[in-house]
């Protein structure tokens, strides 16, 4: 495939990505129904109706095309709302069996206090009686996703930022985390990305340890980088489990990254310690065959996802 006269690696990407998939290597982006990346991954003509391209057709169906690039994704749309099993049971018949799904925790449960936003109605701005509510997690997230159990590969619990009217100091927050993974059930891969950069500290990687839950390295705008995560010592607290995001390059607005980026067709800024920060992981999952590893990319990192992994994967080949 063709876009502004440059020809995207699919074919090589796909073998690359299966075989560090039969490694427990899994890389993917975060949700996957990007137009702009027609003529990369998609093509439009699998998503035309009388002639034109058919943008509904094209959110229901490409997943499958996806899938036929790569083993994963991570599921971004359940952060806002409990998963149903109908929509995931759709989105694991239109992937194959090995393929899995990295889902984000409904913030109902992650979040301290409600932002200032419409979206949560008459609970904005106000503190959140169900954060940490292990019981409600039990009950209506994970129950709905007994349903494609097996095709599930890491669940991810994103906190928000915290202030100090939230928590005056880091430890805690990470007694609450304690008992809250205490309640967890088990047989789950588990994750914890913080948006606390002082609170990466050994007592919270001390206590991600104890339950077995992985710290997910995230590149985003208040964090260090993904990088500067990885040196801290016992930041790999499950040895076999690892996770990472590279959401946004550290000190970037979100709404800023987007109005750069769009339509996320093409890399616009290399991040080059972001690309070797994900080579680094590829070359730690391979080297530690009983692990499991899950590598998410953004497109408001680069520009564009497609092209960020195929640059990490290139890093990666290169000898050491």
């Amino acid at each position: 495939m063709e876009l502004g006269g440059m020809t995207f690696p699919r074919e090589a990407l796909a073998e690359r990505v299966a075989s560090l998939g039969v490694q427990g290597v899994y890389i993917g982006t975060s949700s996957w129904k990007y137009p702009g990346w027609c003529g990369k991954l998609y093509d439009p003509g699998r998503y035309e109706y009388r002639g034109k391209f058919a943008p509904t057709r094209f959110e229901r169906d490409c997943l499958t095309e996806y899938a036929e690039v790569f083993k994963t994704v991570c599921v971004d749309a359940a952060y806002h709302s409990f998963p149903r099993p109908h929509p995931l049971e759709r989105l694991a018949n239109q992937t194959p069996d090995d393929f899995v799904f990295g889902l984000k925790v409904t913030d109902t449960v992650t979040t301290k206090r409600f932002a200032n936003l419409e979206r949560f109605g008459r609970q904005a701005g106000k503190p959140n009686e169900n954060f940490l509510n292990a019981d409600l997690f039990s009950k209506a997230f994970l129950k709905p996703c007994e349903t494609v159990r097996p095709r599930i590969g890491l669940l991810m619990f994103e906190f928000s930022r915290c202030w100090p009217s939230d928590y005056a100091q880091g430890r805690a927050f990470i007694a609450d985390l304690d008992r809250f993974l205490s309640r967890l059930p088990q047989g789950w891969r588990y994750g914890v990305e913080l948006r606390n950069r002082n609170w990466l500290k050994p007592e919270y990687f001390e206590c991600l340890a104890r339950h077995r839950v992985a710290h997910v390295f995230n590149s985003g705008e208040a964090m260090p980088s993904a990088g500067a995560q990885m040196a801290l010592p016992g930041s790999r607290p499950n040895p076999d489990l690892v996770a990472a995001r590279f959401l946004l390059k550290p000190g970037r607005r979100y709404e800023e990254a987007v109005q750069a980026f769009q339509p996320y067709d093409r890399v616009k800024e290399a991040n080059p310690e972001a690309r070797q920060a994900g080579a680094a992981l590829l070359h730690e999952g391979t080297a530690n065959p009983r692990r499991r590893t899950y590598i998410y990319l953004n497109n408001r990192l680069e520009g564009n996802a497609l092209e960020t992994i195929a640059a990490m994967m290139d890093l990666a080949a290169q000898p050491h």
